[in-house]
This record gives structure tokens, sequence and C-alpha cells, in this order.
């Protein structure tokens, strides 16, 4: 039986407020942590950055440190958005570490470099250094006219970014005495995810991808010449972040207008310089990417949950059904997701994806289903 979106989500909240309320003597815990790594980024090679991690967690789950193997998860960002934004907005029923985290899962979240509170390459202070079209937004309030870029190179690389979650997978597999960790990760952060785990299979147990930036055609090694010419960063307005997320609605009450003010002020507070340029920007690295693609993927062999939006614009569905035919996995689903958009957390079915998530790292099945392709939050 399939129930319309707005009665999924009901349900979900429901059950997710009756599992809560056996916790209601504990609040979940938010903890900062980070983590040092001698940087990989082309734009600060060598020097020592901190990544930000966010850890959510129950009291009684963080005193379980030598029994917390199968219980970790590592949550890694897209190409935007810090994961501390991504996966924990400050709104009821949409914090997608909260929701694992009251369920028994210790939880983190990092921001690779340039990204959020982890260190951000200074070349991302200079205005200059974003494209001359972007530039165009600050024309005439802050600068008189586009202007010539003082790094006209990507500020990272999906290397560096692999480098910087092996340092944190580190770090929690020695803190947290387990042999593996699992990932759920969001747009980039698929080949941010699953790319170290083509590297490190040893290391990662379980995997959910939401909309993973998976490609067929993408370069199979890295660039000639490193670091690669462009822009060293992006930027995103206040109606960026709308219009992006508006193109993407299919369906009444997809979402709610005070979820998405809370995701902005989250995404302004995570970037106290973007914040003060203009209205407000929230800015992210350009990110040269490599790697992943069908020979890497057809290697892979840890189960992994893939989700699809079926609203998604930025990457549509067809893109994640290619991902999961080349998947070598045996151990794979596929969960089509109605009235959902690349934003799918912050939205009115975001209970479905967070259920699916937790029986997929608990139980290697989603509904009952270890291997194929299921809907869910679809109308009858």
């Amino acid at each position: 039986m399939r129930f319309s979106p707005r009665l999924s989500a009901l349900l979900l909240s429901i059950l997710f407020t009756t599992a809560f309320s056996l916790q209601a003597q504990e609040q979940i815990l938010t903890v900062d942590h980070y983590v040092p790594v001698f940087s990989w980024a082309p734009s600060m090679p060598g020097e020592q950055a901190q990544i930000y991690v966010r850890e959510r967690v129950l009291p009684s789950t963080a005193t379980r440190t030598r029994n917390l193997e199968d219980r970790v998860v590592l949550f890694i960002h897209g190409a935007g958005t810090p994961a501390e934004v991504a996966f924990d907005a400050p709104y009821d029923g949409h914090s997608w570490m909260a929701y694992l985290a009251a369920a028994g899962y210790d939880t983190f979240a990092m921001d690779t470099t340039g990204y959020g509170r982890s260190t951000r390459p200074h070349v991302m202070n200079d205005i200059c250094n974003l494209s001359q079209q972007q530039q165009q937004d600050f024309v005439p309030a802050t600068l008189s006219r586009p202007c010539p870029a003082s790094y006209a190179f990507g500020a990272t690389t999906i290397e560096s970014d692999w480098h910087d979650i092996n340092a944190v997978v580190e770090f929690l597999r020695e803190t947290r005495q387990v042999e593996k960790v699992h990932l759920v990760a969001w747009s980039l952060g698929g080949p941010r995810a699953a790319g170290y785990t083509a590297l490190y299979p040893d290391k990662v147990g379980r995997l959910v991808l939401l909309a993973p930036a998976y490609s067929r055609t993408r370069p199979a090694t890295r660039p000639a010449v490193i670091p690669v010419p462009g822009p060293a960063f992006t930027k995103q307005s206040h109606q960026d972040f709308v219009s992006n997320w508006d193109r993407q609605v299919g369906c009444a009450d997809q979402y709610r207008q005070p979820v998405s003010d809370a995701v902005w002020g989250a995404m302004l507070d995570s970037d106290p310089v973007g914040a003060t340029w203009g209205s407000g920007v929230r800015r992210a690295p350009r990110t040269s990417t490599w790697g992943w693609g069908p020979e890497q993927v057809g290697a892979t062999q840890n189960p992994m949950l893939l989700v699809a939006g079926a609203e998604d614009r930025q990457v549509p569905p067809a893109r994640v059904m290619e991902l999961y035919e080349d998947l070598g996995a045996s151990q794979k689903v596929l969960l089509d997701l109605g009235c959902a958009s690349h934003n799918a957390m912050w939205e009115s079915n975001a209970g479905i994806l967070f259920d699916a998530s937790l029986q997929w790292l608990r139980d290697g099945t989603v509904d009952g289903v270890s291997s194929g392709t299921i809907a869910r939050g679809y109308d009858e």
C-alpha cells in the first residue's frame, strides 16, 4: 500500500516521536571536533588544515565506546552546502543526524577543506577569484566592475577531499574503536564517499547515497596539470538558493517556508565572511573531479542504498539508475522517492528517506528488500 506524501511523512513523524519519547530523559548531544590534516588542496599544499566534524549522539550511546561497531556513521556533503547544514538542519524533523542518533548511532558530519567551519584556503577570501559571471552579482554594490583573479585555479580536488575524509575516518576508527565506518553522502558527496570507498573498502561498512553525482563519462585519471585553471570557488546567494529549489517542486506542500528559512540562516552562520558579501552568500571551493567511473563502481562490493528524488533537476533519476546498473555490489537498492527534489532531506518526505537509511544501516535491507528497486512517497 502506498500513502500520500503528506500521510507518509506524518506516519513517520509519529514513529520518530514515539521512538524519541523512549529517550525522553536524554538530550541528543552536539559535540564539535577538529581533525588536523596536512592539506593536499592545490591552493594550500602542505599547510595544516583543521577539518570540522560535528557529532550528534545520545549520552547513553556516547558511553559505549567499546561497543560501537556497526554504529558509527559519517555524513559527507555535496558541492556547496556544508555538512552540518545539509544533515543537521535546525528545524524539527529535518535533522538526518538526529534521527539516526535517536536510534542509537554515533553520527558525525565533516566539512572538507574550504567548507563551513573547516579551514578555508585564503584564496576564497578574494571576491575576484569567483567567475566573471558570479562577480556580476556584486557590481556595483561591492565591485565597480568584474576584476581579474589573484588565483585562477580550482581551490581543491577530489583527491584532496579523499585525503580529508581518510583523516576523519581514521580519527573515528581510533577514537570509537571500530574497524569500519558507515558513510552517508549527498550529491557530489557520492564521488567523495564512494570514491573513497573504492580506495579503502575495508574501512567502510554500508553506504547511503542521496542523489549521487555519478557520471559514466567523468575522466578516469587525474588531469595532467594540477591545479586546474578556472575560478577558485563559487557562491550561492539567497536568490540562487530559492530559485534552484523552486524549479524542482512538482508537488503541493513539497517543502515548507520555515524549513527553507532555517536552512538558509544556518548556511550564513556557517560562513561569517560570505555573510558580509552583498546581502549574504555561502561560499564553496571549486573542486576538480576525476575517477569513480564505471571501472571503480563495477568493482565496488560494499552494500549501497541509492536514493533518487523524482523531481531532482540537478542529478536526475536516470543518472542514479546508471549508477545502480553499473554497481558491482550484490547488495544494492535504488529507492525512487516521490515528491522529492535534490533537497529531499529538507522536504515533506524526509521521514521516508531517514527511515530507509536507518533500515539499510541496521539491516542491509529497505522494507525487506536487499537488492532491487523500490518506490516510496507517491500518491495513490
